[in-house]
């Protein structure tokens, strides 16, 4: 039996990484991206090979619009010659950046890089690579906590994601005629080196969040990557526009 083949971006660290590890261990190949370290891809690239599975890196600028067509021939490329395939059956949106700044102090150029990277680029990525994506596959689009609860310092990142959950009500609207199948996998704080490592390194920031958590701690990437990985399994065919939020109950 073919495996089922993913495209994860920003699938060399953190939340990218453990959900290219949840779904090699589901057996399902992986294409992944990274933004500049090419070295930490291949290291992703040859656990996933350690498991059984096929993958593959592929350099992406998500917010670099004009670079988004030279991916999708990548893209079509790496699967002809590695899986003897012209489609893949899941894309991850997960590639990002944190951004911190008071609504106050957010500067043009701060906000046009957060749109590029976190919804313009989502946007046209998954435009583009649609005929790729075979008929009955599924997207899963990366959005945060902070768009059902507010933190001082993120207005511009939580508004590119909250644009983010209202487009994957739209795209579960118009790729269902194909049984495409599109939600929204919304993380609370999570312990990787997203925004500088605050919140794994923050000793006092930590403590407050686990404070705030019915669970009682941070989150860690496999918290995420096990949610990513299960809403593309067989079992959740049937999810469909939703927004699922894995944050352990932060702030409720």
């Amino acid at each position: 039996m073919t495996n089922k083949i993913a495209i994860v971006t920003g699938g060399s660290r953190g939340l990218g990484k453990s959900t290219a590890l949840k779904l090699a261990e589901a057996s399902i190949d992986v294409i992944l991206t990274y933004h500049t370290n090419q070295v930490e891809a291949l290291a992703v690239v040859a656990e996933i090979e350690a498991l059984g599975g096929k993958a593959a890196a592929l350099q992406l600028d998500v917010g670099n619009i004009a670079g988004l067509n030279d991916f999708v021939q990548r893209v079509t490329q790496v699967l002809t010659n590695k899986w003897q395939r012209n489609t893949f059956n899941f894309l991850v949106n997960n590639a990002g950046i944190g951004g911190h700044a008071s609504f106050a102090e957010t500067t043009e150029a701060q906000f046009d890089n957060l749109v590029n990277i976190h919804f313009k680029g989502v946007f046209f990525l998954t435009q583009k690579l649609l005929p790729l994506l075979a008929d009955q596959g599924r997207i899963v689009n990366v959005s945060t906590g902070m768009t059902r609860f507010a933190l001082p310092g993120f207005s511009a990142y939580a508004a590119m994601k909250g644009a983010i959950e209202v487009l994957t009500k739209y795209l579960a609207k118009e790729l269902g005629e194909r049984g495409i199948a599109v939600n929204v996998v919304a993380p609370g704080a999570i312990e990787t080196d997203f925004g500088g490592g605050v919140v794994r390194d923050n000793t006092q920031l930590n403590t407050f969040i686990a404070s705030q958590t019915a669970l009682g701690r941070v989150g860690l990437p496999d918290d995420i990557g096990g949610v990513v990985a299960a809403l593309l399994s067989e079992n959740s065919a049937w999810i469909n526009a939703q927004r699922i939020e894995a944050s352990g109950g932060m702030f409720i």
